[in-house]
């Protein structure tokens, strides 16, 4: 409207023509002259400028050229018109463009806002969680998962975990100078770290853990002086830690474990008080805190404590021998007190203890330890020290393949040793063949295998210690400790475990043995796949069949009962099985159901046909959202079809569960604990 009544004003304006006095026929020419002039410079200037001045600034954010450069050239581009034309009312378009510049620069989205929607451009967000990042919202402190100084406007918090993001840290995030929390853990973030986050200097939390990250620790991120977390654990970052995070002094908490990371750990500055907990896990990392030393190239010296152990056992045998000969030279009447002391301990130790179960037997002569990516930082002979003292009272578990001791080490650390028995004669070559695989398989919803100790008489596997034991316990022990929030997520971090060994492990996995009792839960009731590590490997790309039988019965399928040929399609129909057990809190073979004929998934099958589906929940489940139940109902129902080509894929499963079922909160923790 303002450009309307500028150019009608300009068109009737006499003075500007240098008219003082006309007659009726030259107002008459004049008016038409100057409605021509205004129709003119509405649709042949001023439409087609706006238009201009629209697409040129939409060019200039996408190939990040100033604003204020496409202002300049198009008040030229004025000017020029004006003088060559010799029609001063152009200058009036240098008013209208004046008026635009105003209205556009009150509208237009800060430069933080533009650095995340280049973060946004790099990042796919399967829950939709950046959806309303958008660019005609000028301001980003009201986005999700973004907080902003309330003075400044400035951004502070950048807290997206848990939210499935796959892509690349955008390098541009380094441009955010207020930014003081970066959270992007627990995501599918592939690619390197930014060396450009150096330059937020304000940093005082970088939480990458639970990604894919690759590529080496940016030494730059030593200039981060205020940084107080750093956590770039559980990724696949490889190379020395850089020696200038030993100047972060005001760094509280720091956590690189489980990574591809070789070298020295520094020994000055701050990284000298974390213990080894922060550094376990990684490939060729050496020094004090791991207790591995280093060669002079950086690289771990293995043979260092072994050399020290075998200086230790050759004076324990010289003194042996010492021993010996002074027993010789005593008189008869002494050496025949000591035998019968000896015969004594023998009969005592064989019948007198019958209640101590040692391992010290399956560990002796021949065995050997090997741990995979330097999981495990203590030397061969001080784990199998530990085994030999591992009896009865360190059980904490029994099953198909074998007993699972606690074994606790003299820095802290606990790991479960599962106990396996020598099968058959070629038991040997398949248990090597298989750890080779299992040992490279990392993945936060899988028990992580840390090493093993081979013997001529037994096989011990050295897994990860879970202090929440297994969902079996928590489902029939300690039901009520268990809300809705909690069994959601208890199944869904089952279904991501079992969907990796489906469909991204090479070769793929049938797991053969789902149940609540292989389903472990750490401290924070996240859960983890276990004891897949006897499964047989999937070698034939066209059936990824195998015909070994195994399982428990009440959650095999059907197929698989009657023929004994495992497919991914039976390890489905396990896990339906297992929704139903966690959302009845009761077993597939439960003494309620067995009385009527049934199992649970008959059941389910009975309350469907009474339309009363729902009642299968657990009394003891509070908390219950009819709207996820339902969904997560129709998941269960498809899993334990009776037709396998009717189940879905888990990675179907897991899409199904994400999209229908589990809706995530966004956490404030790192928000609030950071002001």
């Amino acid at each position: 409207l303002l450009t309307l009544s500028l150019t009608r004003t300009l068109a009737h304006s006499h003075s500007l023509f240098g008219i003082t006095e006309i007659s009726g026929t030259q107002r008459t020419q004049l008016s038409t002259e100057s409605e021509t002039g205004f129709y003119f410079n509405i649709f042949v200037v001023i439409i087609p400028l706006q238009l201009n001045l629209h697409f040129s600034l939409t060019l200039a954010s996408q190939i990040e050229i100033e604003a204020v450069s496409v202002y300049v050239c198009s008040a030229l581009l004025i000017v020029a018109m004006g003088i060559c034309l010799l029609k001063w009312q152009w200058l009036w378009l240098l008013y209208i463009l004046l008026i635009h510049i105003i209205v556009n620069e009150s509208e237009a989205i800060s430069p933080d806002g533009e650095v995340l929607l280049s973060f946004r451009t790099a990042v796919i967000s399967s829950d939709g969680i950046l959806l309303q990042w958008r660019p005609e919202d000028p301001d980003p402190c009201k986005w999700k998962g973004v907080k902003c100084d309330p003075k400044t406007k400035r951004v502070t918090h950048l807290s997206l975990s848990h939210h499935k993001l796959s892509g690349s840290i955008s390098p541009d995030l380094g441009k955010l100078g207020n930014l003081r929390v970066l959270a992007l853990h627990n995501n599918n973030i592939y690619g390197t770290i930014p060396s450009e986050l150096g330059n937020c200097t304000e940093l005082e939390g970088i939480f990458l853990q639970g990604n894919y990250l690759s590529g080496m620790i940016p030494s730059e991120i030593g200039n981060l002086t205020q940084l107080q977390n750093l956590d770039i654990s559980s990724n696949s970052l490889s190379g020395n830690i850089p020696a200038s995070l030993g100047k972060l002094y005001n760094l509280k908490n720091f956590n690189v474990s489980t990574n591809f990371l070789v070298g020295p750990i520094p020994s000055d500055g701050v990284l000298a008080n974390f213990t080894g907990s922060s550094f376990v896990g990684n490939r060729g990392l050496c020094g004090v805190k791991i207790n591995s030393a280093c060669k002079a190239d950086g690289s771990p010296d293995t043979n260092t404590q072994s050399t020290s152990s075998d200086q230790n056992q050759i004076g324990k045998k010289k003194y042996s021998g010492r021993l010996l000969i002074s027993a010789s030279a005593t008189v008869g009447a002494l050496l025949l007190v000591a035998l019968m002391c000896f015969w004594g301990c023998f009969l005592y130790k064989k019948f007198g203890k019958n209640d101590r179960i040692s391992l010290a037997m399956d560990v002796g002569a021949g065995a050997s330890i090997v741990m995979f990516h330097g999981d495990l930082p203590y030397s061969s002979k001080d784990i199998i020290k530990k085994l030999e003292t591992l009896n009865e009272h360190h059980i904490i578990g029994i099953g198909g393949f074998g007993t699972v001791y606690k074994l606790a080490m003299d820095d802290g650390n606990v790991f479960a040793l599962k106990r396996i028995v020598n099968l058959n004669e070629g038991f040997d070559r398949f248990f090597e063949r298989e750890l080779e695989i299992l040992g490279s398989i990392k993945h936060r919803y899988l028990v992580n295998l840390r090493g093993y100790c081979n013997s001529p008489t037994s096989k011990l596997l050295i897994y990860d210690y879970l202090p929440g034991g297994s969902l079996d316990e928590a489902l029939h022990e300690r039901a009520d400790q268990l809300d809705w929030d909690s069994r959601l997520n208890i199944i869904m971090g089952a279904a991501k475990g079992l969907a990796y060994l489906h469909h991204d492990c090479a070769p793929r996995i049938i797991h053969r043995d789902i149940k609540s009792s292989n389903i472990l839960l750490d401290g924070n009731l996240d859960a983890r796949v276990s004891d897949f590590g006897l499964a047989k490997l999937l070698e034939d790309e066209e059936s990824h069949i195998t015909t070994i039988v195994a399982g428990t019965f009440g959650y095999l399928a059907p197929e698989y009962m009657q023929s004994g040929r495992a497919t991914e399609k039976s390890d489905v129909y396990s896990f339906g099985v297992l929704i139903l057990e966690v959302l009845s809190g009761k077993r597939p073979t439960d003494a309620a159901f067995i009385e009527k004929g049934l199992n649970v998934v008959g059941w389910l099958n009975f309350l469907i046909t009474e339309n009363r589906p729902r009642e299968i929940v657990d009394s003891l489940c509070e908390g219950v959202q009819v709207e996820s139940l339902d969904a997560l109902l129709s998941v269960a129902i498809q899993c334990v079809s009776s037709s396998p080509e009717d189940r879905p894929t888990m990675h179907r499963v897991v899409q199904l569960l994400e999209s229908e079922v589990v809706t995530p909160c966004p956490s404030d923790f790192y928000d609030s604990n950071s002001d």
